[in-house]
């Protein structure tokens, strides 16, 4: 993701899960459980007072916790639309990369222009589910091919 997107506003909506309201205008659920409890680092933030005082880092790039602990806005974001079922651009890269696909190639194969495939690739877009079953069908069609 080369410029993902920033943070505009954070809930915490239960112990080690908040509510992320991004600059693209979505709003996604993280558990953040998974980290919290395997990384030391995160060690911390098992504390519900502590992981309740989140706040919103500079420019919206990351969360931070009492000058103590910070969570960059790329994987969080990434981490969030995991989490929701949908992919990432990580994920739509790795797509185009493991198919040998350019930006030309994965447009015509997915029905859509080049530019709309650079933004989905970066993350200056959200990739939406039809662009997913779309990525799955053509590897349906493609199986054995290679």
């Amino acid at each position: 993701m080369m410029k993902p997107p920033r943070i505009e506003g954070v809930e915490v909506i239960s112990p080690l899960r908040l509510r992320i309201a991004w600059s693209t205008g979505e709003f996604l659920d993280v558990d953040l459980s998974e980290p919290i409890v395997h990384l030391q680092a995160l060690a911390p933030l098992r504390d519900p007072i502590l992981f309740a005082g989140v706040q919103i880092g500079e420019w919206g790039h990351s969360l931070v916790w009492n000058d103590e602990v910070d969570l960059g806005a790329d994987r969080l974001y990434e981490r969030s639309k995991e989490q929701a079922g949908e992919v990432t651009p990580s994920q739509f890269d790795a797509w185009m990369r493991s198919h040998q696909l350019s930006l030309t190639t994965a447009a015509e194969a997915l029905g859509i222009s080049r530019r709309m495939v650079a933004h989905y690739r970066t993350g200056s877009r959200p990739i939406p589910r039809i662009v997913h079953l779309a990525c799955k069908g053509w590897e349906v069609q493609h199986a054995g091919r290679a």
